[in-house]
């Protein structure tokens, strides 16, 4: 028995390099297209984050678009400031927060220290005047005022 063959169809150079160029401009617009995509989610960009999003290698970034890997490599440098400068920006207000936060609790301290001494004081108060209502305490402050004796005017006591 003869073996079979399949006839060949030879294609043309042309068609062959215009098929090429053809996906070769599909896949550029896909790795565009995920560049946009990827700063308009305001991700990270990597070209693995790129051929990742296209759907393609990062090598066949790096070989066959060396135009759009340097593309990348540039947002990525923008992205890692960007991202650098938003860190930056809230440990900023982070620390003018926790400013305001120490010293409303230094005021809050010192309020309740006066708090606790006027406590302490009206404990003081109201122990003294329960003594003073039961009769068991007597209060200095109801001593009746002792009147000092008269002076006279002339140095050696007589009367002119």
């Amino acid at each position: 028995m003869a073996k079979r063959t399949k006839p060949t169809v030879e294609k043309p150079a042309e068609l062959v390099g215009s098929v090429r160029a053809e996906s070769r401009k599909r896949t550029a617009k896909a790795i565009g297209d995920a560049i946009a995509t990827l700063i308009q989610k305001t991700a990270k960009v990597s070209i693995s984050a790129v051929a990742r999003e296209a759907g393609v290698t990062p090598g066949l970034i790096h070989n066959t678009y060396p135009d759009l890997a340097e593309k990348v490599r540039a947002l990525a440098g923008q992205s890692t400031r960007r991202q650098r400068d938003e860190v930056r920006e809230e440990l900023t207000r982070e620390r003018a927060n926790s400013r305001g936060l120490r010293e409303e609790l230094a005021t809050l301290r010192a309020d309740f220290a006066k708090m606790a001494s006027n406590n302490q004081r009206l404990v003081h108060e109201l122990s003294l005047l329960q003594g003073v209502s039961t009769g068991k305490v007597i209060s200095l402050a109801m001593r009746p005022k002792i009147i000092p004796p008269q002076q006279s005017d002339d140095a050696n006591g007589s009367p002119n």
